[in-house]
């Protein structure tokens, strides 16, 4: 195994994105610096527009060349300058889907002078054609209410009804509040789902991504959950540790998808931590489930009006800088 596989290395991804050889990579999967003005005890999230899209333009230029030909690319960006930065893209790749992470933000609080942001905007890129994608692996599975609806003889032995829906372009999905278990000590922390569910559908097992801003290593921590290999780079040693202390904690076993159920068994509904638990009346599931919809992704956000955990827009301009 190469000496940079399953490795994060704690130095600026600018010049340590050398020690990747060429066409070596399955996905670049990355959450970089937002130049939202956050302040980390220094100017470095404060940049001009100008300057902000150049140094993106120099790490995306030292990164692409280390895709293999049918690799692929997810960016997390603000909305404030995904346009810029898509064009910058598709003049080098092709675009297949700008995916809208609706952080699942409580309806309090806000801008009183334009609409508060609650999402993230994702662009998901791929070099040709050709390019590596396994949708079933990624499937929401219907309810059984869902099934018992479609149960007339048109839909006997449809392969869509037993293997669950494509999940689309908008995720609903609870960012990673102060009090939920996965949280760590960083203030952009981005949650295994939607990691998971994007190794999943474009790294193959075994395959190698990499994450040039590794920021509190769900990146890693994803790969190795899924058997797939890393490679990454963060700046800042406090995180570089973290990093370390969450790849050396002990793994909670993936949950694999269960078979399709039977009719007339009651329906559970898949939980975000590996474990099942039933609908409750009352609960966003029961209303799903009767609308012939599927909760998985909904996400719980167990959000109190004392909670003032850091908003997932706020990231650091540096190239430690970064919320994976």
């Amino acid at each position: 195994m190469s000496d940079w596989v399953d490795q994060v290395f704690c130095e600026d991804a600018l010049a340590g994105l050398a020690r990747i050889p060429d066409k070596s990579i399955d996905l670049i999967l990355t959450d970089p610096p937002y130049n939202l003005g956050k302040d980390y005890g220094n100017d470095s999230d404060q940049l001009s527009v100008e300057a902000y899209l150049a140094w993106t333009e120099s790490w995306i230029d030292r990164a692409l060349p280390k895709l293999k030909d049918n690799g692929s690319l997810y960016l997390f960006l603000t909305w404030r300058h995904a346009p810029e930065i898509f064009v910058m893209l598709k003049k080098r790749m092709t675009m297949m889907n700008e995916i809208i992470w609706d952080r699942r933000v409580p309806s309090m609080g806000g801008s009183v002078r334009s609409f508060s942001s609650v999402h993230d905007t994702i662009g998901f890129f791929v070099k040709r054609k050709d390019y590596y994608f396994d949708l079933d692996a990624v499937r929401i599975p219907y309810d059984a209410a869902t099934k018992k609806a479609r149960s007339r003889s048109i839909f006997v032995g449809a392969k869509w009804l037993e293997v669950g829906y494509n999940p689309k372009d908008m995720w609903s999905v609870s960012r990673l509040h102060r009090e939920h278990a996965e949280r760590v000590d960083h203030p952009t922390q981005k949650p295994l789902e939607i990691i998971e569910r994007m190794l999943k559908a474009s790294c193959p097992p075994g395959g190698t991504v990499l994450d040039p801003f590794m920021g509190s290593g769900t990146t890693a921590v994803a790969a190795k959950r899924l058997g797939r290999h890393y490679a990454g780079f963060e700046l800042n040693p406090a995180y570089c540790a973290l990093i370390a202390q969450r790849l050396a904690a002990p793994e909670v076993p993936v949950k694999k998808r269960a078979a399709p159920r039977k009719k007339n068994k009651v329906a559970v509904i898949p939980g975000t931590a590996g474990t099942d638990f039933p609908a409750k009346a009352g609960t966003h599931a029961e209303v799903d489930r009767t609308l012939g919809m599927d909760s998985r992704f909904r996400g719980n956000d167990g959000f109190n009006g004392n909670d003032s955990s850091v908003d997932n827009e706020s990231h650091a301009l540096t190239t430690q800088g970064t919320p994976s």
